[in-house]
C-alpha cells in the first residue's frame, strides 16, 4: 500500500489517480499509523513552507514521517513536499522543516523572469543511475510551479536540476529518499514514468520483505 498523505494542503486527487493510473494500491491517510503501516509514502504539498509544516505537525504526522524514512521505505516527496524535508525555508524562516536532508529553501532572485517559475521546462540528469529517472530521457520536459527551490549542502543528492535564471535541483534522491520539485503527476507521459519507478520500487520492497530480506 502506498500512503498519500493528507495535511490539507497538496493536490491529492491528481496525485492519487497518477499513481491509481500506473499500478500503485494508493490510500489517502492523516494518521501517524496509517503511515507507519504503508510500505510506501508519498508526501505532496502546495502552498506555503510554513503551513505546510504547521499542518502537518499538528496531526503529529513530522514524527512519523522521520520514522518512516529510517526505515528505508520508499518515500517520495512533491513540491513543498521536496522543499519541507530540509532544515529552514526563506518563506517561513521562523518555522523548522523536517530536516531530513541538510539545506535550506531559498526564493528565486530577482530576474527578469517571473515568480512563480511556471510551466513546462527540461530537465538535466545528474545521476543517471536514480531509480526513480529509470527510462526518463536526459532533456525531458517537466511541469513546475513553485516560487522556491531546495538547495542542499551535499550535491551528492541532486539526481536531475532545472534552469530559470539559477541552476537548481529539480530532483533529489538519497537511499530511500526521493523527491521532485516539479509535480510529476502533471507532467504526462515522462512524469506516469517516474511514478510506475516509484511503484515498482514499493512492490520490490514487498517481494523483499515477504521473502524474508533476500532480491526477488
Amino acid at each position: 500500500m502506498i500512503a498519500l498523505i493528507d495535511y490539507g494542503s497538496g493536490n491529492l486527487r491528481s496525485v492519487e489517480k497518477a499513481l491509481a493510473r500506473v499500478g500503485g494500491d494508493v490510500r489517502i491517510v492523516n494518521a501517524p499509523a496509517d503511515v507507519l503501516a504503508a510500505d510506501a509514502v508519498v508526501l505532496p504539498g502546495v502552498g506555503a513552507f510554513g503551513d505546510c509544516v504547521t499542518n502537518l505537525a499538528k496531526l503529529n504526522l513530522a514524527n512519523a514521517i522521520g520514522e518512516f524514512i529510517a526505515s528505508k521505505r520508499p518515500f517520495l516527496g512533491i513540491c513543498v513536499g521536496l522543499q519541507m524535508l530540509f532544515e529552514t525555508g526563506a518563506e517561513s524562516p521562523s518555522v523548522a522543516g523536517l530536516s531530513v536532508l541538510p539545506g535550506t529553501v531559498p526564493r528565486f532572485p530577482e530576474s527578469k523572469l517571473k515568480v512563480p517559475h511556471m510551466g513546462w521546462n527540461q530537465l538535466r540528469i545528474k545521476r543517471p543511475d536514480c531509480p526513480l529517472l529509470r527510462g526518463v530521457p536526459d532533456g525531458s520536459h517537466v511541469y513546475f510551479v513553485h516560487s522556491y527551490y531546495g538547495q542542499p549542502r551535499d550535491n551528492s543528492v541532486v539526481a536531475a536540476t532545472t534552469e530559470y535564471g539559477v541552476e537548481f535541483a529539480a530532483a533529489l534522491w538519497r537511499d530511500n529518499v526521493f523527491a521532485t520539485q516539479f509535480h510529476p503527476e502533471k507532467s504526462q507521459a515522462i512524469g506516469l514514468k517516474m511514478l510506475e519507478n516509484f511503484v515498482e520500487l514499493q512492490k520490490s520492497g514487498v517481494r523483499s520483505q515477504e521473502s524474508g530480506g533476500r532480491k526477488t
